[in-house]
């Protein structure tokens, strides 16, 4: 690695990123899931029933990269989209029981990788390094960076 590459965030935090998916792919895949299925998994395992407006919302993703991945989950029988029933202009978004029945195994193959990918720090520099990574997230989702 250059020095850039060592002192640049955006480098070094996309590096980690596609590490750990390519870990959580291996771990998550005997399931019949993907990395680009599982956050839209854990949003609706919170709570079912959300609009794909706010699967976006929720996930800060672009709503045509939500469209496809519904559509996929859809075709592997995860979800079913059903028209509200006080404003039919509108869908949710429900997991079939096929999905409900991963959510277990899945969250223990998310808590193995991430284990794995943090087992170099100790206790606390895990809780220090998480809330660095909700600041700065936080920070680049603002206008204006936390004091």
């Amino acid at each position: 690695m250059t020095s850039f590459q060592n002192h640049s965030a955006g480098y070094l935090v996309n590096h980690m990123a596609r590490l750990f998916a390519r870990g959580l792919s291996e771990r998550i895949k005997p399931l019949g899931l993907t990395t680009g299925t599982f956050p839209a998994l854990l949003e609706l395992w919170e709570k079912d029933g959300l609009t794909q407006k706010e699967l976006v919302a929720r996930l800060d993703i672009e709503q045509a990269t939500m469209a496809n991945t519904l559509t996929r989950m859809e075709r592997d029988g995860m979800i079913v989209r059903k028209r509200d029933a006080s404003d039919g202009r509108v869908q949710r978004v429900w997991l079939t029981d096929q999905a409900r029945a991963l959510k277990e195994p899945a969250i223990a193959a998310a808590v193995a990788q991430n284990a794995d990918a943090l087992v170099g720090l100790s206790e606390a520099e895990r809780g220090v390094f998480l809330d660095l990574a909700q600041r700065i997230i936080l920070a680049m989702k603002s206008d204006t960076p936390p004091a």
